[in-house]
Order: structure tokens, then sequence, then C-alpha cells
């Protein structure tokens, strides 16, 4: 059967399009495609000769933050099988192209998901609310069963008006990086284009970091409106609309028996299931209509240099502002999605990964069997390895510092806390205040090294620069992507195990 789509025949007829894919339908072997390099080597582990396999997220690259190409989607459609991490760590663009490209009847399989049913322990995140200021986010809260929703499904928040006396703006700060703003009360709203430039995209289920900023003291008052699109062409399903009331550097007690929030980790969430957009803090849904966010006098931040945050004034300029619990753009869910960090959630991924390959090719299953099993054996030698190395780390230097929330499993399965730094504000230059707690931090600790993954190294100026005044090393440790000098999995978790070692010893 010809699998291949018209427009894509028509492009590979034209000389400029991007590299040829990696899969194809002339191959007699089973066509693999995976999210991440760490599940193709997994793959390729147990698959062996029998399959062929490509990632869509290349080495060196960010899976939270990857946009697929032309070439990653002409993959997809010649793909057998599929897999994927989910727990939402790959970016919502990628997971899209994937269920969107897939031809009919092709198996697409969650790997952290669905491992669980193979004995894989997952670790709930734990966001950082150590800010002396509310911590407020964007949620879109519930499955959406009734509605059809899949993981494709899009809930969009949009801005329709902002009251206030200045201007309020809602934006991401990327990873060490630029932000990227969403609401903006200084350009308007336009009702003509579906407020597009003033609106949050959400996946079902999942919540997102953000920062609220105020040019002005005063009440502000902003309106949202949701909507869920079941899919791209479907007519998307009203979810309410409400308006959120913030208090900048004013008293925020506006009415008798209003509830004010001063502290904690609250949600502006949008209700799949019961409709509605509501503010939810911990279990708690509070009515925004009674409820008024306090954005206090403490909160005045300086405008920083350069040109990525000249939306907010000028240099220099004093606004109020509510920052980012943690560092980085990072939509995700309740789970932490790194569960290859511990070699025992890698062992349930390859049994998962073996079931998949031999319903999809019964003919090859005494191959993928044995695939498997040589390679589970190799991945017990290897836990064994981690276990043994760190284990020779004496346990008072067992603090794990590092720039990416991404090794919750490695600390619970090898016994190395992690002991991570987040600045109060990534949207600004860390004050002195912050360095020097970090500072204290690392002294108080008695910290050896800091890790940062290479990919985010350049990135990461803030940490290596206090590591490099304390006298304290920066290692690199290894997270969700490979690079020329790492290349499979062992060789990852290995090379992590050696760095720890190596530089806490």
């Amino acid at each position: 059967m010809n699998r291949t789509p018209a427009a894509l025949l028509a492009c590979l007829a034209l000389a400029g399009c991007s590299a040829p894919p990696a899969l194809s339908a002339t191959d007699a072997r089973v066509q693999v495609v995976t999210t991440t390099g760490i599940l193709a080597d997994l793959v390729r582990n147990v698959g062996g000769d029998r399959v062929v396999v490509d990632a869509i997220v290349p080495d060196n690259a960010d899976a939270h933050a990857y946009e697929p190409t032309l070439r990653d989607v002409r993959n997809i459609v010649y793909a057998d099988v599929a897999f994927s991490n989910y727990l939402l760590l790959e970016a919502q663009n990628v997971i899209k192209a994937l269920d969107a490209n897939l031809p009919d009847g092709v198996e697409q399989v969650s790997l952290a998901e669905g491992a669980t049913r193979y004995a894989a322990e997952i670790i709930p995140l734990v966001e950082d609310v150590s800010l002396d200021t509310v911590w407020l986010g964007m949620r879109a809260r519930g499955a959406g069963a009734a509605h059809g929703v899949t993981r494709s499904s899009d809930v969009r928040v949009s801005a329709v008006d902002v009251s206030g006396p200045g201007r309020m703006t809602a934006y991401l700060t990327e990873s060490f990086g630029n932000p990227d703003t969403f609401f903006d009360s200084g350009d308007g709203f336009d009702p003509a284009n579906g407020f597009r430039d003033d609106t949050m995209v959400l996946p079902p289920d999942a919540h997102t970091h953000m920062s609220w900023a105020f040019t002005e003291p005063g009440v502000y008052r902003l309106t949202l409106r949701a909507e869920l699109a079941v899919t791209a062409d479907s007519k998307p399903v009203p979810l309410g609309e409400q308006v959120i009331t913030f208090a900048a550097g004013v008293d925020p007690n506006l009415s008798p028996g209003v509830t004010v929030l001063r502290d904690g980790h609250t949600d502006v969430t949008a209700d799949i299931d019961a409709g509605g957009i509501h503010l939810w803090s911990g279990e708690q849904r509070l009515d925004p209509a009674r409820t008024v966010i306090e954005v206090p006098a403490k909160a005045l931040k300086e405008v920083p240099a350069g040109p990525g945050f000249r939306f907010l004034g000028r240099p220099g300029t004093r606004i109020y502002q509510l920052p980012q619990a943690v560092l980085g753009r990072h939509v995700h869910g309740e789970i932490d999605p790194h569960l290859w960090q511990d070699v025992g959630n890698a062992q349930s991924y390859v049994e998962l990964i073996r079931d998949t390959l031999i319903a999809a090719d019964p003919a090859g299953a005494a191959e993928y069997r044995a695939g498997a099993d040589r390679y589970l054996t190799e991945l017990s030698a290897l836990d064994a390895y981690l276990r043994k190395t760190i284990d020779g780390i004496p346990q008072e230097n067992r603090h794990l510092v590092t720039t990416h929330d991404a090794f919750a499993y490695l600390a619970k399965a090898y016994g190395i806390p992690v002991a991570g730094f987040v600045t109060p504000n990534p949207a600004v230059e860390p004050s002195l205040a912050d360095r020097r707690r970090l500072t204290e931090t690392l002294r108080n600790l008695r910290i050896r090294a800091v890790f940062l993954e290479p990919n985010l190294r350049a990135r990461s100026s803030t940490l290596v620069e206090v590591a490099d005044q304390s006298g304290v090393r920066v290692c690199d440790i290894y997270g969700d992507a490979f690079d020329d000098r790492v290349r499979t999995y062992t060789q990852m978790m290995r090379f992590n195990a050696d760095s720890l070692r190596q530089c806490l010893t």
C-alpha cells in the first residue's frame, strides 16, 4: 500500500527539500520512529537488524522545545511503529506531528505511561514554592473524555481585556534565555484574529510557569476566555470567561470577605470537564470573583539591560513582578517524565518495546525476545555499575546541584539528593542577594561541584560564575539528549556516574 501523501510526493520531487528521510516505504525492515535519541537507542538494542529507527528530536536539541521539520513528518508517514516518552516531556508540536501523520492503524506507544505496567516507578513533580510572593501558573485541568479529547487537543486561554493604571504583561522565560510574551495589554487585544496574539495554548491536563509584570501600582483586572480545540479542524468548545484581579503595590483588601493570595502555588485554570476558569491553590478551588492576587511592594524589580526585555520598559525601570517559580519554559503534568535516569525504569521501557515490536512483527518474535534479554542483562550490569560508583562518593559530598530539574529518578535510585539551585527571578539577572544565597548554599553544604548538561552550558552563566567564584568545579551531566561524545543510553549513564564520582570525591 502506498502510504506517501500526494503533498509529500510533490515535495520529494523538488530539489531543495530537506535531507531524505531515514525511513521509507521500500525498506523491508520494520520502520520505527521515536521522539528522542534515547528512545531510539533502546529500540535499536531490542530490534537489531529487523528494525530501522529514527528520532524526531536530534542530538543536542531540547525535547521540551523542539519544532518538527518537514523531514520529521516524512519519516513519520513511513512508520510501522512509533514510540514517544510523553508525560508531557516532548514539546506539544512534536506530539501533534507524530499523531497527525502516522498511517492509519499504526500503533503509537507512550513509553513512560505504558511502562508502569512493567513495574516502572514514577515520581510526582514538586514545584519550588519557596518564593516570598505567590507563584501564579497556568493550567488546563481535566481529561475531557466527554469531548473526545486526545493528547493532541489544545486548550486556548486568551486575554481579551485588561483594565488598570499601567501595562500588564504575562510571559515565559526560556531556560536561561529570552522571554516569550503571551498576554500584553500594551499593544491592545484584537478580536478580529480571535485574540491570537494574546493566547496561551496548553495540552490537556498540563500546566506551565508564568511571569506577570505590571508597570504602575494599582488594581488590574484581566479578562480571560478559554476554549477547547479537540482537533485542529473541529469547532472550538467554549469553556467560559472570567476576570482575574491583581493588586500591584497597593492594599489587596479591596472589599470585605475577599481572599488575598500572597504566597504558595496557584494556577489560573481552565477546567475542561466542568467548564469555567478558576484559581486552583493546592487542592482548593477559589472563586476569582472573591479573590485578589497580591503583587506586593517587595516585588519591585528593575528591567534588565538588553533588547529581550524592552517590552517591560527601559532598562533600569522599576516594575512589579510575580516571577516564575522555576527556571525555563516548561509545560508539564504532575509526573516527572525523566524515568530513564533510573536504569530499572529503562528496563521497563525495554520490555514494553519488545512486546510492541512483537505485536507489529510476529515473525520476529524470537529475535526481539533475544535482543531484549541480552540488553536487559546489559542494563542490569549498568544499574550495578551506577550503584557501586555512586556508593563510592562520601555521603557528606552527595549533593547534586544542576540547572535542569531532570534528575529526581537518579537521586532516588542511587542515593544522591538533589540540592538544585532555583533563582527567585529567572526573568532578570540574579541580584547580589540571590548570588549570595547560592554562594551560601555551596559553602554550607560544602558543594564540591555543580553539574550542567552540555547543551545548556552556554546558557548557564549565573551558576558557572558563582561556582567559579566559590572555587567549585563545573562538571557535565546528561539529562535527555546525546551529543558527539555520548551516543548511547549506556554510555550516557556510565558517563553520569563517573562524572559524579570524579567531581564529588
